[in-house]
């Protein structure tokens, strides 16, 4: 089986601001922000905590306590192999791979999975 680099959760909240406020109380710190040009806020925000890492993202609607909000981000020094490993094992997964990345990501997500 392949091995991961990283694990990464992007969890979509109503304020990136006052959430990252709430992570630094619980000892995460600020690695990078994104604020568009001519915004006033943070809209994605990349949280560390030793070898612990938070993505946060402005939620593009509202956010429903229902239907959690969270993206995983995997790293895998061989993505092909590892999607590959992935499609075969999770056969009761649905998986749709996005052709963009999320705003104010450079990031760009191999696949995306529902339960």
């Amino acid at each position: 089986m392949k091995s991961l680099n990283s694990l990464v959760p992007m969890m979509h909240v109503r304020n990136v601001r006052r959430s990252v406020e709430f992570y630094e109380k619980l000892g995460f710190r600020v690695g990078n922000t994104h604020t568009p040009e001519g915004g006033v806020e943070p809209v994605w925000a990349w949280l560390e905590s030793g070898g612990a890492h938070l993505m946060l993202a402005q939620a593009g609607e509202p956010v429903d306590a229902e239907k959690p909000a969270v993206l995983f981000y995997v790293y895998s020094a061989d993505v092909d192999a590892f999607r590959s490993m992935l499609l075969e094992a999770w056969t009761l997964v649905r998986f749709t791979i996005p052709s963009t990345p999320p705003e104010g990501s450079s990031a760009s997500p191999i696949l995306t999975a529902t339960f």
